[in-house]
């Protein structure tokens, strides 16, 4: 519901632009919309680094968690833009990739991405072939409840591969969800005003002059 009314509040910011010109009026109702609109973003980026922890790692306390999830300096943000990998190795930037990608109804490709990444960790085989089914149930399967887009090919492949599951079992599909997300995503969230947002350098503040 927060996605469809962020989305519905980015269309009409859009009409909004189109139909009020350059009037002071006009320039004042795209000002206040994007306010908001960065003040949605700002909501849910502090709602995943409040919710969400990397799977497979113990969760720590809270002293330790509030450390974790630092705002990045504006050197640090414009990290990001120069590799992909810079990103997702940021905790911070990757809960905000996540939240960008909840706005735009896809957060289920950096979610098997991180799936896969824990998978691939995992060490006992009992384990192995229990995340191996839970992973093909969530994201693989036809109507699973996060499914990704990949070809029939792939799918079953993977069917199979699950049977005797190894640790690369869903390499060929994770490589294609990291391009797509790559070459798609990635661009749009760098272009993205909460992005910008992070990468603008403070201004100074002046006192005034006592007279």
């Amino acid at each position: 519901m927060q996605s469809a009314m962020f989305l519905a509040v980015q269309h009409d910011c859009g009409s909004m632009d189109k139909s009020a010109g350059t009037s002071p009026k006009g320039e004042e109702k795209r000002e206040k919309m994007k306010r908001t609109l960065l003040k949605d973003w700002k909501t849910r980026l502090s709602y995943f680094l409040q919710n969400s922890s990397s799977p497979g790692k113990p969760k720590t306390g809270k002293k330790s968690k509030q450390q974790t999830f630092i705002k990045p300096s504006p050197e640090e943000a414009q990290l990001w833009s120069e590799a992909f990998d810079e990103l997702l190795a940021s905790k911070y930037g990757l809960a905000a990739f996540r939240a960008f990608l909840k706005s735009e109804f896809c957060e289920e490709n950096i979610e098997f991405w991180l799936a896969c990444e824990d998978f691939k960790k995992t060490k006992s085989p009992q384990k192995l072939s229990s995340k191996a089914r839970k992973i093909y149930t969530d994201f693989i399967e036809k109507e699973a409840p996060k499914e990704i887009n990949i070809d029939f090919q792939t799918k079953t492949l993977i069917a199979q591969n699950i049977q005797e599951a190894t640790s690369g079992c869903f390499t060929t599909a994770q490589k294609r969800v990291y391009s797509l997300m790559e070459n798609n995503s990635y661009p749009r969230f760098l272009e993205s005003e909460f992005y910008q947002d992070l990468c603008k350098q403070p201004q100074p503040t002046t006192e005034p002059h006592a007279t």
